[in-house]
């Protein structure tokens, strides 16, 4: 049966390999489970819920890769975009959770229907290689400044807007946090280094350990009034009363009280407009990272992978977690050997085993979390060494999409200034012949984003 479905003699591969490959694809993504509630929590939402949506949505979502596609990419929620549901919809634009869950449902709905047309494929085939690759790096560098935040290591600065946290005033609890969150990415890189499987996983595991010692030696005091708790393991039953507090709430009152028209088309516009190329951009790199590009820089089989992704996120979000996504801790598995969906169809399978230790992912401190994060980033931000620095047309507008995207803190204008640069600097020196009539398309969308809506 497993032959029939995933044809592993004709990718040469057995049983025993998918499933190791499967194994270590989850041990390398499976610090979501603990980075998505602490990043959706800041909007209102339940820590321990938002886990087992995470779990439930990402094995639906793999399961779907796995069938759809048979490619060995494993999905869950996006890492970046859930920052923008939390921080950007719920928090700078001030609309509740559960109204951005509704929109996320209605965009997965969307992309369904996109997914079995040539349209949201059309738009990957269309975007510049170079610009593909500036994509995932920018998100990686993203992901990276969240990192830094969440650990403590950057603090506002009137002046600067941002600057170093001051180690000596701080240093038994956000001081802490922030030695503890460097040791983390240095304890992960060394464990990278050595091609432990799992690094990130341990890696985090390790640092709260290590934490927790520097609790017991009194370096590190509890302050709780300041969002410093102690850093014991605790033991409870899975958050289930937390998951029916958010799951189906896409549909519930608290997303229609204030309602309107107008803000519906706003932020589905933005969800649609940093899904489309967060998943994109992610599923680039993936697969670029993995030679599974062909030689003009197409993805086979993307219509299925991409119908996973819409899948994944409609059904996330009516069990309440942000948009879904393609990996690319997935190349940590196909660099296993993983080359089929039973690769992806074990990953997801473990994710609903993790459910049942959802009570120590939720358990770990910001800084471990932030050291997975801060890595991450590091491993996207590779992509940016694919782009042709000598080619100015090529190079300058990766080099805004990277600056954009981190400096703006949006992914969407990133993504926006990087096309609108490609096109305008590629025809001002006479190379329009590169530039694809979608690409003049999505430059004159955008240039008119800013104009009407900001």
């Amino acid at each position: 049966m497993l032959e029939k479905w995933f044809k592993l003699k004709e990718h040469n591969v057995n049983v025993k390999g998918e499933l190791a490959a499967g194994l270590t694809t989850f041990m390398t993504m499976a610090y979501i489970l603990a980075v998505n509630p602490s990043i959706l929590g800041a909007a209102g939402m339940s820590p321990g819920g938002v886990l087992i949506a995470t779990a439930i949505s990402s094995a639906i979502a793999c399961v779907a890769m796995a069938l759809f596609a048979n490619l060995p990419f494993a999905l869950a929620p996006g890492m970046g975009i859930n920052a923008y549901f939390a921080f950007e919809v719920c928090g700078k634009m001030g609309y509740s959770w559960q109204f951005a869950l509704f929109v996320v449902f209605i965009e997965g709905l969307i992309f369904i229907a996109l997914s079995l047309t040539n349209v949201r494929e059309a738009i990957f085939n269309s975007i510049p290689l170079s610009l593909k690759n500036a994509v995932g790096a920018a998100i990686g560098l993203f992901i990276a400044f969240i990192g830094l935040q969440n650990g403590k290591l950057v603090v506002n600065d009137e002046a600067t807007l941002v600057s170093q946290i001051v180690l000596k005033d701080h240093i038994r609890d956000a001081g802490m946090f922030a030695i503890l969150t460097l040791l983390g990415v240095l304890l992960i890189a060394v464990l990278a280094y050595r091609k432990i499987k799992g690094a990130l996983l341990i890696g985090m595991f390790a640092i709260w350990i290590v934490g927790i010692l520097t609790q017991v030696a009194g370096l590190y005091v509890p302050n709780p009034d300041a969002g410093f708790y102690s850093l014991y393991p605790s033991w409870s039953l899975p958050d289930f009363q937390g998951f029916g507090s958010i799951f189906g709430q896409a549909f519930s009152g608290d997303a229609f009280a204030k309602f309107s028209v107008g803000d519906f088309v706003i932020v589905l516009f933005s969800f649609l407009f940093v899904d489309v190329f967060d998943t994109l951009g992610t599923l680039v790199g993936v697969a670029s990272r993995s030679n599974m590009l062909d030689e003009k820089g197409q993805l086979p089989k993307i219509r299925g992978a991409l119908l996973a992704d819409a899948i994944g996120t409609s059904i996330g979000a009516v069990c309440g977690t942000s948009t879904v996504t393609t990996y690319v801790e997935s190349s940590a598995g196909i660099a296993e050997g993983g080359r089929t969906g039973l690769t992806a169809l074990t990953t997801g399978i473990l994710f609903l085993l993790a459910i049942i230790l959802s009570p120590l992912f939720i358990a770990i401190p910001s800084f471990a979390t932030s050291a997975a994060l801060i890595y991450v980033g590091f491993l996207m931000m590779s992509a940016i060494l694919k782009v042709d620095f000598a080619d100015f047309t090529e190079a300058v507008p990766a080099y805004i999409t990277l600056i954009a995207m981190a400096f703006f803190y949006s992914i969407s204008a990133g993504i926006m200034w990087g096309i609108i640069f490609y096109v305008l600097i590629n025809l001002f020196c006479g190379k329009h012949k590169k530039i694809s009539l979608l690409m003049y398309l999505l430059a004159l969308i955008f240039i008119a984003k800013m104009i009407f809506l900001g």
